[in-house]
């Protein structure tokens, strides 16, 4: 069933709502939860209804991390080998952002975020073509992603977490941002495209 919801199109298969962003190929999985006080089961994939809510990406590899609250992990891709990612948190809360690189898109150097929670149970389908990130905002944070192409260590490509020319809107903290040096020494989107 298709639905448009203030302009947005909304995708219901099986036990799955998927909306589109405002950038094109990505999308917000509103998962179906089933609770009662045993606890819960929830379906967080579904070849069938994924292909049905636009999202084709044949996933080969599952990764998952944890990190303390300021933890910010990004921009990161890969340059050959670009990875579609299907992300969301297992325990706790994170801001996820990711920023269209793909060449000749009307929306090059756009970034949308999401709120990602155990509690909200919400998932980022991220297409090939993004740098990813994500800032813990929970005390500590499980997340987790599914991506269609494996990880090439020397393939790594990064992108500035707070250039301005992109801008994004990163929560306010009571505490400090932690990047590891790497991620500080991320290009900015102009130098990337030099």
């Amino acid at each position: 069933m298709t639905q448009i919801t203030s302009g947005k199109t909304q995708i219901v298969s099986g036990n799955f709502v998927f909306s589109d962003t405002s950038i094109e190929g990505v999308k917000i999985v509103d998962v179906a939860y089933f609770g009662d006080e045993r606890g819960y089961f929830m379906e967080t994939y579904q070849i069938e209804d994924f292909i049905d809510g636009g999202i084709g990406a044949l996933f080969v590899q599952d990764n998952q991390s944890s990190s303390k609250k300021g933890v910010l992990r990004g921009l990161h891709f890969q340059i050959k080998h670009p990875q579609a990612k299907l992300v969301r948190v297992l325990v706790g809360e994170v801001f996820d952002v990711a920023v269209d690189l793909r060449p000749g898109s009307p929306t090059y150097g756009a970034w949308e975020g999401v709120v990602l929670s155990a509690e909200n149970r919400r998932q980022l389908y991220i297409p090939r073509g993004f740098a990813h990130g994500f800032l813990v905002l929970s005390e500590t944070a499980e997340f987790c992603y599914k991506c269609d192409d494996f990880y090439h260590p020397q393939d790594e490509g990064g992108l500035l977490w707070n250039d301005p020319d992109i801008g994004i809107t990163w929560p306010s903290l009571d505490c400090d941002i932690v990047l590891n040096e790497k991620d500080r020494q991320n290009p900015t989107l102009r130098e990337l495209a030099l």
